[in-house]
């Protein structure tokens, strides 16, 4: 017993020799190391930016064995090393006040997809350009007077009947609004207004309809997707965080350390969070299958929705979706949309 315990204390001995060997690192290059454990409990010294593909799955498997059980125990553990050093992320609140659309339509028989209607819609929409003759379009109101905030660190449920411009108030927080409508009143992010950032860098808005390159794999798919909408402030966040902890004197968890460091480095093919997004979607049994399309056989319409929400990583999220699917893939993008919501600290809407 004696023998034991003295190998253990050898090891964690030996470990704290190598954590305090990275914390005389300059913070550039103590971001790009960490300490990974073996299967057979020795702990090395690696470089993150060459962490392997079973390392990665070795690492990830220890902190979220099961997704359904672990993924929430694992979210409490990031916000914690965060918020333990005193470090607060950045948070959006959306707001939208007298918000109006207005499209302007045919109305009657003018309003069929006939040939006539359409050879007529040109000659007229033409005489209407040349100021020779008025337009018979009739003004639709989708949206009236529209007020209200959707709160940071929350996931918020918009609900309505069928046509009642759920759709439409996404668009327009997501400034995605097509060019033929009407639109006038003010959305804000943290009180600056549309005008003044690019909103498609801040919001996602992620459609009904599920559009991919049918060639790719799942796990392509999601790689590309990151590597597409790079790191954001997670590097910055990261480092600020590894000067806070060392000032502090804190260890943190070596295996959360390398997730959030692999998490947060450029230039790596497939990256940690993508295969985190496979095991907490489900989607670890079809990692490696063509999504597909018309013409060849993929994954399925529930696994190709799922893959859908698992692109977008963005802050604040606006989701359309039928709420049509069976209760299984529900839960599987309500897990996702919570870890995103809690990592993130940002928001989301869910409409139906």
């Amino acid at each position: 017993m004696e023998v034991f315990s003295r190998s253990s204390c050898g090891d964690d001995d030996e470990e704290a020799l190598k954590w305090a060997a990275i914390e005389k690192l300059p913070t550039y290059l103590r971001i790009r190391r960490g300490i990974l454990k073996e299967e057979q409990g020795e702990a090395r010294e690696i470089d993150i930016r060459n962490l392997g593909l079973l390392e990665r799955r070795h690492v990830l498997e220890r902190l979220v064995k099961i997704a359904e059980e672990d993924n929430e125990e694992f979210l409490l553990k990031l916000r914690d090393r965060i918020e333990r050093v005193g470090l607060e992320i950045p948070t959006i609140e959306v707001r939208f006040e007298h918000l109006n659309v207005e499209a302007e339509v045919y109305v009657g028989r003018r309003a069929l997809p006939t040939i006539f209607n359409f050879c007529l819609n040109i000659l007229e929409g033409l005489l209407n350009y040349l100021h020779i003759l008025p337009s018979k379009k009739k003004s639709l109101s989708i949206l009236h007077d529209v007020s209200g905030i959707i709160k940071p660190k929350r996931m918020t449920l918009l609900l309505g009947p069928p046509s009642s411009g759920k759709t439409t108030l996404l668009l327009a927080l997501a400034g995605k609004l097509g060019k033929d409508l009407k639109f006038s009143g003010k959305v804000s992010y943290n009180g600056h207004g549309m005008e003044e950032f690019v909103p498609q860098r801040t919001s996602a808005y992620i459609s009904q309809h599920d559009l991919h390159i049918g060639e790719m794999t799942v796990r392509e798919t999601l790689a590309f997707s990151a590597r597409c909408q790079g790191v954001g402030p997670r590097y910055e966040m990261l480092a600020e965080l590894s000067r806070r902890e060392k000032a502090a004197n804190i260890k943190p968890d070596p295996d959360l350390d390398i997730y959030m460091k692999a998490e947060a480095l450029e230039g790596q093919e497939t990256n940690i969070i993508t295969d985190y997004i496979l095991k907490i979607l489900g989607l670890e049994m079809c990692a490696d299958t063509m999504v597909g399309d018309e013409m060849i056989r993929g994954i399925s319409g529930g696994q190709r929705k799922r893959l859908t929400t698992g692109k977008i990583q963005k802050e604040s999220f606006l989701w359309r979706y039928f709420i049509q699917f069976i209760e299984s893939i529900i839960v599987y993008m309500f897990l996702f949309l919570k870890s995103l919501a809690n990592k993130n600290r940002g928001d989301a809407s869910w409409t139906s």
